[in-house]
Parts: C-alpha cells; sequence; structure tokens
C-alpha cells in the first residue's frame, strides 16, 4: 500500500499546502516540520510558477516574491531531500507544466521519486492532455493526482476512472482563495468519483476555518487549505512555523472531533513503502 492509500485508510486527512521559499526556504523547512508534528496527514509543496493560472492573489503573491528571492526547483529538491531526513508524511509536489517540462518531465519525475516524493498534481493540465505526465509518473511509482471542477460535469467520471492516489476535487468555480461559503455541490461531485472507483476525495479551493474544514470532511476524504496557510505566512513572514503548526493542529483536531477520524499518521515510520 502506498503512503497516500495508507493516510486515507487511518481516517479523514487534513491535507495543508505551501509555497516553497516564501519568504526563504528555511522557514519553508521549519513549516512543514510544524504542520507534520501537528497533525498534517499530507503536505502540499508547491513550486513557484512565473504565470500561476489556477491561484488567487495570496498564493500568486507567494509565488512572486519566491521567484524574486531566487528559489530554483533545483533548490526546492534539495529542500525536500531534507526533509526526508526526518519527515514521513506523504509529500506531493503541486506546479505548472512549463515548470516540469522545463526541467525535462522524465528527469524531473525521476528526481521526484529518488527524493521520496509520493505525487504530482498539475492543476494546468486538463484530463485529454495529462497521459504524456502521468504515464512517466507511473513507471517511477507516483501518484499523478487528477482535479475535478464544478465545471468537469459529464466528464467527472470519465477522470475519476482513470484517478490515482487521490481525486482533488476543487469546490468553488475560479481561482484559490478563502472564502466566507461553499456553495458548490461538492457532495453530488464526491458521490459521482465514488460510482465510478473507490478512491478517495479531498475537497479543496476556499476552506480556511475549522468550522468549514469540518463540513467539507464529513462529505469526503479530506480536506485541503492552502491560500490561508500562505497567507499565514506572508503575515509572520520568519516568525510563521509556529503559527502554522497551531492552525494545522486546530485544523486537524475539529475535524477528528467531528467526523471520528483515527490518530493521524505522525513520523513515527521512515522510508517509502
Amino acid at each position: 500500500m502506498s503512503r497516500i492509500a495508507e493516510v486515507f485508510a487511518k481516517g479523514k486527512a487534513f491535507i495543508p499546502f505551501i509555497t516553497c521559499g516564501d519568504p526563504d526556504l528555511e522557514t519553508t523547512e521549519a513549516a512543514v516540520r510544524a504542520m507534520a508534528e501537528n497533525g498534517a496527514d499530507l503536505i502540499e509543496l508547491g513550486i513557484p510558477f512565473s504565470d500561476p493560472t489556477a491561484e488567487g492573489p495570496v498564493i500568486q503573491g507567494a509565488n512572486i516574491r519566491a521567484l524574486a528571492g531566487g528559489v530554483t526547483t533545483d533548490r526546492i529538491f534539495a529542500l525536500v531531500r531534507k526533509l526526508r531526513r526526518d519527515v514521513t508524511v506523504p509529500l506531493v509536489f503541486m506546479t505548472y507544466a512549463n515548470v516540469v517540462f522545463s526541467y525535462g518531465t522524465e528527469r524531473f519525475v525521476r528526481t521526484c521519486a529518488e527524493i521520496g516524493l509520493d505525487g504530482l498534481i498539475l492543476p494546468d493540465v486538463p484530463f485529454e492532455e495529462k497521459e504524456e505526465f502521468a504515464a512517466v509518473c507511473r513507471g517511477y511509482g507516483l501518484d499523478f493526482i487528477s482535479l475535478i471542477a464544478p465545471t468537469s460535469k459529464n466528464r467527472i467520471s470519465m477522470i475519476a476512472r482513470e484517478a490515482e492516489g487521490f481525486v482533488y476535487v476543487v469546490s468553488s468555480l475560479g481561482v484559490t482563495g478563502a472564502r466566507r461559503e461553499i456553495a458548490t455541490d461538492v457532495e453530488k461531485m464526491v458521490k459521482l468519483v465514488k460510482e465510478q472507483k473507490e478512491i478517495p476525495c479531498a475537497i479543496g479551493f476556499g476552506i480556511s476555518t475549522p468550522e468549514q474544514a469540518a463540513a467539507m470532511a464529513a462529505v469526503s476524504d479530506g480536506v485541503i487549505v492552502g491560500s490561508a496557510i500562505v497567507d499565514m505566512m506572508a503575515r509572520y513572514g520568519k516568525e510563521a512555523p509556529p503559527h502554522v503548526g497551531a492552525f494545522v493542529k486546530e485544523m486537524k483536531d475539529r475535524i477528528r472531533k467531528e467526523n471520528g477520524s483515527m490518530e493521524c499518521p505522525g513520523n513515527e515510520r521512515s522510508g517509502k513503502d
């Protein structure tokens, strides 16, 4: 069983996202460790890109600051190598197709496998074009994570049948960013996926409070939170990691309390299964 599958087998998952390199990679490293120590079940690491089309102003700003600070894909790979000395929760890269293309798709994916990544999310790659990435990922044992959105409609079943790892359910139209209310019928979207394949579904985009997280976890297998954490990194800068850790703990505790999650995987194991 893969590390990603193990996470969802243990209960409702809390999945935080962070943009690598904002304000710097040392702070990113400390924040990731704080997340893992405080209940994060899987962590999404954002590789900055100059034109992050799926992102709202909070994550766009983080991308711009990280790139201006000299962050590169190779430096992020080096960060993951350091993290993998003791952080054992699954790690997934989220970035854009051009980042992978410019590095060389096979070289990128091979390096991901070598340093202990578990999956890859490319939000700008449509289902019809995913195979050129997904096939390489399969060859190196990485899950290529599919996304479904409210606009996917009749394509949800098709996407679900070929999904790997987990399905990223986009809760809202538009770009990332905190929202007061999640109005989309995400429960119906999850049901459509499950009718095609028994694969975990995690809901993201717009979730920023413990109440929203608990509500979304009630109708899915996990919750993804990004902009609220990236905003915290921007506000606190180098002092952000303890605040991020406390936020992750609050979110995970609320999900566990209201949805009966088992104990989080934590850092008790090392190495890939």
